[in-house]
């Protein structure tokens, strides 16, 4: 995160969020920065965020938090495939959705090419400008081309050229590989189908299904027709139940105010830091405000950001004491 502290206006930086230094510490609390705090006088604190001084005076109106995420098209992201645990369908999809999150610098895709079925990724290797790496299988019963893969990962990881790692598999098998990475202070996005261990999903920053992602069309469709778009953008992975619900509440008592109000920015990052593999896309929703606002647990308020027509969409439990 990018951080800037001020008591005036916020002239060209966005801004995503309005904070006291109460909120500063539960944010620090829960991992988004480092916060040190000193006394420097009567009326003022001195805060450090991640290294940096910002001086607060506790006696004028409340400190605004400006925060936005870093540039993520700066990060340099090593994809690695693998091709007997991913659909081959889907690769253009795939690729536009790590766009999202960085540039590919590596894209590599692993698989003893000898074998029939993975035949069909044959044909969009070279559109999509991944280069193959062979494996030959040692024996019947062994995938050897996920070592391949685990080796490469550490090779590239030692080289410094990159910033994190998108490893497409639906396979367990990358769990420690995925864990080592993040050790060694690289992001981690997985992508892989629904059927997908648990455990890798825990070991990734961001994880995101197959399932969800979506070429676009109907969007295209609902553009041109003037028909106002729908909040389903695909057929859901997964339903709202009462875990989610519990999930999103004890998320906003985290982070909320003492009027019990969060910004839905902070909560969607905590949601994600919780359960990596959450997306509203998961239950059919285009965006997290769209999910928040189908859920009668909760209710929202936009407020004014004081820049032009500006606003910042607020959610708190409802009847919250």
């Amino acid at each position: 995160l990018k951080i800037w502290l001020s008591q005036g206006s916020a002239g060209s930086i966005p801004v995503l969020g309005t904070m006291k230094i109460n909120q500063l510490k539960r944010l620090a609390s829960a991992g988004f920065f480092d916060l040190q705090v000193t006394r420097c006088s009567i009326r003022s604190l001195r805060v450090f965020i991640n290294s940096k001084p910002f001086l607060i005076l506790e006696n004028t109106a409340p400190v605004l938090l400006y925060l936005s995420m870093e540039n993520s098209q700066d990060l340099r992201l090593a994809v690695l495939i693998d091709a007997d645990n991913v659909p081959h369908t889907r690769i253009k999809v795939m690729l536009e959705e790590i766009a999202k999150y960085g540039t590919p610098t590596f894209k590599r895709i692993y698989a003893d090419w000898t074998k029939p079925t993975v035949s069909g990724w044959k044909a969009v290797l070279l559109p999509h400008a991944i280069t193959p790496i062979q494996q030959y299988s040692y024996t019947s019963d062994k995938n050897s081309s996920d070592s391949a893969l685990i080796i490469d990962a550490m090779d590239i990881l030692y080289s410094g050229r990159v910033d994190g790692f998108c490893i497409v598999s639906s396979d367990s098998d990358f769990t420690r590989l995925a864990t080592r990475l993040r050790e060694a202070g690289m992001r981690v996005f997985g992508i892989g189908e629904k059927k997908t261990p648990a455990p890798f999903i825990a070991a990734c920053d961001k994880f995101i299904y197959i399932e969800i992602l979506d070429t676009g069309t109907e969007e295209k469709k609902q553009k041109e027709t003037a028909v106002a778009p729908k909040t389903a953008v695909t057929s859901p992975v997964a339903k709202i139940n009462p875990l989610l619900t519990r999930l999103i509440t004890d998320s906003i008592s985290d982070m909320a105010d003492d009027d019990g109000w969060v910004f839905l920015g902070i909560l969607g990052t905590l949601l994600m830091k919780k359960q990596p593999e959450f997306d509203s896309r998961n239950y059919g929703f285009s965006k997290l405000s769209l999910l928040i606002k189908s859920m009668d647990s909760f209710e929202t308020q936009q407020r004014s950001t004081g820049t032009g027509n500006d606003k910042q969409l607020y959610v708190r439990v409802k009847n919250a004491p």
